[in-house]
């Protein structure tokens, strides 16, 4: 479900450097994300899926093709011990094996996978699951940032037989061509970029064994901890969910999960949400669901949404999405 990955803010403040010699500042691209620029300078803070998107919604009302650039800035150590991780790791495959490991800490919104066929290897992004307006620009920042970090691990470019988009071309298609350097198809059958299957066996540059076994020690911690917070996250979700019609609010919310309202209230903090975010992504999550199905009248599903005047509803759907209920149905 939408919002309940967590995610550093490795993206966002690449989104802000893109932009600025442009002269667009933070204000304009941290718009509606309750992302503050102070936030930035924080290295721990960690942010929701919902956050980083508004910001790249944002970005991509700007710059259709941003998704591109923004891959391009992804290095490999963007991604902390992780990064680390990775670099010195023994082979290029091992490396590959490690990040797919662990997607929590990659960030990615996608599934991904090695997929061998014949002498090349597929490495596959599949199962978006966010924001569909946001999907070519997601797959754009997903394989860019695949392909940069695999150019670090090696030290020169991964040289590449094809890539594959399940999207039709974009106007600025060309660009995909810079970027991956080889034959690219859209409209295809998956989203993934293609290498021979002999690089998986390739030293890398940087192997440190002792070094490694570090790293790779506190990525399996740092990723139980985001794995924790992650399902409690959707476990205050879950319990707010079946309650829109009513909701509890905050003190009674605590009292369900078992924990003082201050702590919930402190827990949705440092995930930066709050209780009326939450209630109100689920409100306008549910909301989309029923008008796409286009059989409840509009005043139904503003009660059913706990909504006391069905302009209520309204008014908050267009501060959600920025038409009306009518105008979203289809």
């Amino acid at each position: 479900m939408l919002h309940s990955h967590l995610t550093t803010l490795n993206a966002v403040s690449l989104v802000l450097e893109a932009f600025s010699p442009q002269g667009i500042g933070p204000e304009v691209l941290l718009a509606g994300s309750g992302i503050a620029a102070a936030d930035l300078h924080q290295p721990d803070t960690r942010i929701t899926t919902r956050q980083e998107m508004r910001v790249c919604a944002n970005a991509v009302a700007l710059r259709q093709d941003i998704g591109l650039e923004l891959g391009q800035r992804m290095h490999v150590s963007a991604y902390g011990m992780l990064g680390y991780a990775l670099l010195t790791s023994a082979t290029f495959g091992d490396a590959l094996r490690l990040a797919l490991r662990y997607p929590a800490l990659l960030g990615t919104l996608f599934e991904l996978s090695l997929e061998e066929d014949g002498q090349r290897v597929w490495f596959t992004a599949r199962d978006y699951r966010e924001e569909p307006s946001l999907a070519a620009f997601n797959i754009e920042l997903c394989l860019t940032s695949l392909k940069v970090i695999c150019d670090d691990l090696l030290g020169r470019p991964l040289p590449l037989s094809g890539a594959r988009f399940d999207y039709p071309a974009p106007a600025y298609q060309a660009r995909y061509g810079e970027r991956f350097a080889c034959p690219v198809h859209f409209e295809a059958d998956r989203n993934a970029f293609a290498f021979d299957r002999q690089w998986l066996d390739q030293p890398l540059p940087l192997a440190d064994a002792v070094t490694h076994r570090a790293m790779a020690e506190r990525c399996r911690k740092q990723n139980t901890e985001f794995t924790g917070r992650q399902a409690w996250l959707g476990r205050v979700r879950q319990r707010l969910a079946t309650q829109l019609h009513a909701a509890p609010g905050l003190d009674r919310l605590a009292e369900q999960l078992n924990c003082s309202s201050r702590t919930l209230r402190r827990h949705l903090h440092d995930l930066g949400s709050s209780y009326q975010e939450l209630l109100d992504e689920l409100r306008f999550e549910q909301a989309k669901q029923w008008l796409a199905e286009d059989a409840m009248p509009i005043h139904c599903i503003a009660e059913r949404l706990g909504f006391s005047e069905t302009a209520s509803f309204r008014h908050a759907f267009v501060r959600w999405s920025g038409v009306a209920p009518s105008q979203f149905r289809p």
